[in-house]
């Protein structure tokens, strides 16, 4: 099938043969549109686009001229003193892109575009339905709820106007909350009938508002009797098995829809880091700003270039495909790159679709294949129109991170279905936007399941901000950067390694598990019976989850938990504070980390709360599992025993990393950033972890009980016995910076996998608890010194003045091995 043959005989010629549906009206309209069977019990037929890059791979210059052009008609009709004044609506999922491309043509009008992917958190300020879609609910969630709230214009787009309804039910919702006196809408193609273009003026005439119409062709579609009812015979004979060749033989999912099995075999797409710009929208669903246009004009050209600096050398035709509402970026990505290749190659655009279509291979119908997959969001199926056949040779999937699930990587979804049609499958994923703010969530962030956790963080996994470790200890040491400005390369561990982490999780799991219990039973009993948890990422969060699965499984309450950023010498997030504010008393928070060690956080957050303009109500005490340093009063235990989650990085924290904060990526109004390592899903124990430490809550429960009355009774009071120890070891070592020197198991640890160690003091005499850190120090050719009197199983510590090639004390190269 190629794209040409495809427009020899109107693309809607099948359909008009064999159900009576025509068009008429403009000459124009068989250019605009073909036809084909809905599997919908509503109606029978869809108009087809050719121009709007949904169903039919189109030039995205065509596409986006398609709007632009309605755009600047818009502008003429309505002069420049009320176009500067309009704002712009747009229609999921169909229109999402065209309504973009209109308010580009119209100039700096801001723009929305109504969706169905509810947003936990995020209040709609309206909504409406769609009476003949096989998808009804429209959401309108904009991040500034005043986004209706001018006197200016309202310019409503869509694809296509058949009745008029959906514009009449929009105008009703908005025109009650936010009325105004003028209304324009806007299509592609006007196909009401003379019916319904009247009921549309009555219904205005009743607002006491004027409503324009501003079209690229009109026209009427002519339905027989009975068409529907023929339509749906026509659907079941086309799909029998004696239909033949008019359906084409296309990977689908299992009869039924049978769910496809997840494996963790298949080979992924290879993803293109597009460098998409932090803090902008990937689309309209929360608004976007005439701000936001200028900013993504800038960087386009580079996100091209990496594109395609991606491709297959000689690359002749490349589709970038959208998924669903995500239209307009990859429609200017797709012009952009274009642009870039000139005429050495042909780029055509189009997203997938919920919109179940039937396919025919005939040259006279509009849908002539259909790839369908399990819906990377969400249930049922999704489809992708008239790509399989048409000799792409690569196929550039762009998505957002909300759709970047395992169901878009498995044998039959998406990614694996077009590597049957293309040489080639790139994937892109663009940062989903969320407004106002709203905790990230899995699987779109992390690998934790969405209740478990909220992180009160932003999505930096498109940002390269990984640094060699000698390179990051050097800046680090010499003050030329804060640690919280890059992150260590992720240590990737050892099958010896793994197989200690195994060996300390299995040996620990039920000494965690009871320090889980204390600690959550003293949280309840002495600060909240109703607690808001708030872990400090990353290393609070998996006891964060755990305390949370505690209180459920001992007394049935289901306790909000996030996670916030703390960093040393610069606080904690106070955005993500304020957020927490705004939707819990503050009295309930109570925050959350996995061990002390001297006790420099445990400071940090108590120095937060203090002095004028701090946040208010909250209490600045630290929960802690193990507290060693004897810095909280707050804790499960206060022997430095292994926590196994101290032994990975983000393959036991969700595929989280560390949090980041730097001035160029982390504006005053955002939330810390962090990046989500979705390519280490394979390597992903974090789950596996908490599993294991909860199947052994029944057995703990007694002993809890026990522990927890002690404890209630006993002199917790905070000794700072870890400080004290800190400063005598950074005496006697001839170490000036105390933070170079880290206590318990946990910081050693730490040390090890992320910094450039000097040497490890180990208490004479501790066991398998040091395995994996024996092991660790063995790896990296660091000594291992064992000492009388610690008083915590092992310290690690970093060498001071650390420049890349100095040597230690004994002469040996402190630079990792």
């Amino acid at each position: 099938m190629s794209e040409e043959s495809s427009h020899v005989v109107w693309s809607g010629q099948w359909v008009a043969d064999r159900l009576g549906v025509g068009l008429e009206g403009d000459a124009r309209l068989p250019e605009l549109l073909g036809l084909a069977l809905r599997r919908n019990p509503k109606r029978a037929h869809l108009l087809v686009s050719n121009v709007l890059g949904k169903h039919v791979p189109a030039s995205p210059e065509t596409v986006y001229e398609a709007g632009a052009g309605l755009g600047r008609r818009v502008r003429a009709l309505l002069g420049d003193a009320d176009a500067a004044r309009a704002v712009v609506l747009g229609y999921a999922e169909t229109a999402t892109g065209l309504g973009h491309a209109v308010a580009d043509g119209i100039g700096l009008a801001p723009y929305l575009h109504s969706t169905r992917r509810a947003v936990p958190g995020v209040p709609s300020v309206g909504g409406f339905e769609e009476e003949h879609s096989h998808a009804t609910s429209h959401l309108l969630l904009p991040e500034d709820p005043d986004f209706f709230a001018g006197d200016g214009p309202l310019v409503l787009v869509d694809d296509e106007f058949s009745t008029g309804r959906t514009v009449l039910n929009t105008i009703a919702a908005l025109h009650a909350r936010f009325p105004r006196g003028r209304y324009v809408v806007v299509a592609l193609v006007d196909m009401r009938s003379a019916r319904d273009r009247a009921g549309l003026d009555e219904f205005a005439a009743g607002l006491g508002a004027r409503v324009d119409l501003v079209a690229l062709a009109s026209g009427t579609v002519s339905l027989p009797d009975g068409v529907l009812e023929r339509g749906q015979e026509l659907v079941a004979e086309a799909s029998s098995p004696a239909a033949g060749a008019l359906v084409p033989t296309l990977p689908q999912l299992p009869p039924g829809g049978a769910p496809i099995a997840l494996r963790h075999d298949c080979p992924p797409a290879r993803r293109v880091e597009l460098g998409w710009p932090v803090g902008l929208p990937d689309g309209g669903r929360h608004g976007f700003t005439p701000e936001h246009r200028v900013r993504l004009e800038t960087e386009l050209p580079d996100m091209a270039a990496r594109i395609l600096s991606a491709l297959r050398p000689g690359a002749r035709r490349v589709l970038l495909l959208g998924t669903e509402e995500l239209m307009y970026a990859p429609l200017r990505l797709a012009q952009a790159l274009q642009d870039a290749l000139g005429e050495a190659a042909q780029v055509r655009f189009s997203t997938t679709t919920r919109s179940p279509v039937l396919p025919v291979d005939d040259p006279g119908y509009a849908i002539r294949s259909r790839i369908a997959f399990p819906a990377p969001e969400g249930a049922g199926e999704r489809y992708a129109y008239n790509v399989a056949g048409a000799g792409f040779d690569t196929v550039v999937v762009v998505t957002d991170s909300t759709a970047d699930t395992p169901e878009l990587h498995v044998p039959g979804g998406l990614l694996d279905q077009l590597a049957a049609h293309a040489r080639k499958v790139l994937l892109a994923v663009i940062p989903s936007h969320r407004a106002g703010g709203e905790p990230l969530r899995g699987p779109a962030f992390s690998s934790y399941a969405p209740d478990e956790v909220g992180w009160l963080l932003q999505d930096l996994s498109a940002v390269d901000l990984e640094a060699p470790t000698e390179e990051r200890e050097e800046a680090i040491q010499s003050g030329g950067a804060h640690y919280a400005e890059s992150l260590p390369v992720e240590y990737q561990p050892s099958e010896r390694y793994q197989a200690a982490y195994h060996a300390a999780l299995e040996a620990s799991a039920d000494r965690m598990a009871r320090a889980v219990g204390v600690v959550t039973e003293t949280v309840l009993a002495e600060r909240s019976p109703r607690p808001v948890l708030v872990s400090l990422a990353r290393a609070g969060t998996p006891v964060g989850v755990l305390m949370r699965r505690w209180a459920r499984h001992a007394h049935g309450l289901d306790l909000p938990h996030y996670a916030v950023s703390i960093v040393r010498g610069r606080g904690i997030d106070p955005n993500a504070l304020r957020w927490i504010a705004a939707h819990h008393d503050p009295a309930d928070v109570v925050f959350v980390d996995g061990w002390t060690g001297k006790g420099a956080i445990t400071r940090e957050l108590a120095q937060a709360f203090e002095g004028a303009g701090a946040p208010a109500g909250f209490d600045p005490r630290l929960a802690v599992l193990a507290d060693p340093g004897h810095c909280v009063d707050t804790y499960g235990t206060r022997d430095d025993f292994l926590i196994p989650s101290a032994c990975l990085n983000s393959t036991v924290s969700g595929l989280v990393s560390r949090t980041v904060l730097r001035a160029d990526l982390v504006g005053p109004r955002d939330f810390h950033g962090a990046k989500f390592y979705r390519e280490l899903a394979g390597a992903d124990v974090s789950r596996t972890f908490l599993d294991t430490v909860s199947a052994r809550f029944g057995e703990a429960e007694e002993a809890v009980a026990r522990e927890a009355k002690e404890l209630a009774a006993a002199d917790r009071t905070p000794t700072w016995a870890g400080w004290a120890a800190v400063e005598r070891i950074s005496a006697e070592y001839g170490i000036d910076d105390v933070n170079l020197v880290k206590p318990g198991v946990g910081e050693t640890t730490r040390v090890l996998l992320r910094r450039i160690p000097w040497k490890i003091l180990a208490r004479r005499g501790t066991g398998a608890d040091l395995d994996h850190v024996r092991l660790l120090a063995e790896q990296r050719g660091v000594p291992v010194e064992e000492v009388d009197g610690l008083p915590y199983s092992c310290v690690g510590l970093i060498h001071p003045r650390y420049t890349r090639g100095a040597t230690g004390t004994d002469g040996k190269a402190v630079a990792a091995k």
